[in-house]
């Protein structure tokens, strides 16, 4: 074999290597996500980029969603992507508000969990008009139980968030990750990076 062949045959064999290495680490790792709503602010800004765990929730096979190396599970609290249950061609991000068994109602914008008001520093609520349940359970919900294998997600911008209260449940095979780190921002309305945002980590 030539010398030209022998290189032009190393150049393919370590260009295919890292195609299977970024497919590798971006199934079954981590991947990058960018938000494009405001329904998680302040916690995250349209324009912010994050990078997701794929490896905290378990590692499991793409097509069918079953973990094959469990390592743990989602808790309370969590910002998760998952696969938006009216359209699974969209991916969402969301804070986990309840765990499967878990009762969830709200009363007055109040969160009540398993009976009891909870609250998270997280919550914001940008709109005192109070919507009757009978109206849209923006405001006025449940109580409903979370069922076995689920999950009940709201986004941090209480008021202006689609989530749980309009259309139920997260299949915990659904969820994709867990949401780590900022790791770039931009400002699309001033046209400027955020510097400040970077290498914030999420909680």
């Amino acid at each position: 074999m030539s010398e030209s062949k022998s290189k032009l045959r190393e150049y393919i064999e370590a260009i295919l290597l890292a195609v299977v290495i970024a497919f590798f680490i971006r199934t079954f790792v981590i991947q990058a996500y960018k938000i494009p709503s405001g329904s998680m602010k302040p916690t995250l800004l349209i324009g912010d980029h994050i990078l997701v765990s794929k490896f905290n929730y378990g590692v499991r096979l793409p097509l069918i969603r079953s973990s094959i190396i469990p390592v743990g599970t989602p808790k309370r609290g969590d910002i998760v992507v998952f696969i938006y249950p009216e359209d699974r061609s969209k991916d969402f991000i969301k804070r986990l508000i309840g765990l499967p068994g878990d009762t969830i109602e709200i009363r007055d914008k109040q969160i009540l969990l398993n009976g009891l008001p909870w609250s998270d520093s997280h919550g914001v609520y940008v709109d005192n008009q109070v919507f009757p349940g009978a109206v849209q359970p923006r405001d006025n919900f449940g109580p409903v139980t979370v069922p076995e294998g689920s999950l009940f997600v709201m986004g941090d911008n209480r008021d202006e968030s689609y989530d749980s209260r309009f259309w139920g449940f997260v299949p915990m095979k659904d969820v994709l990750g867990k949401a780590l780190i900022i790791y770039w921002s931009w400002d699309r309305e001033d046209h400027g990076v955020r510097w400040n945002r970077m290498g914030s980590v999420l909680h």
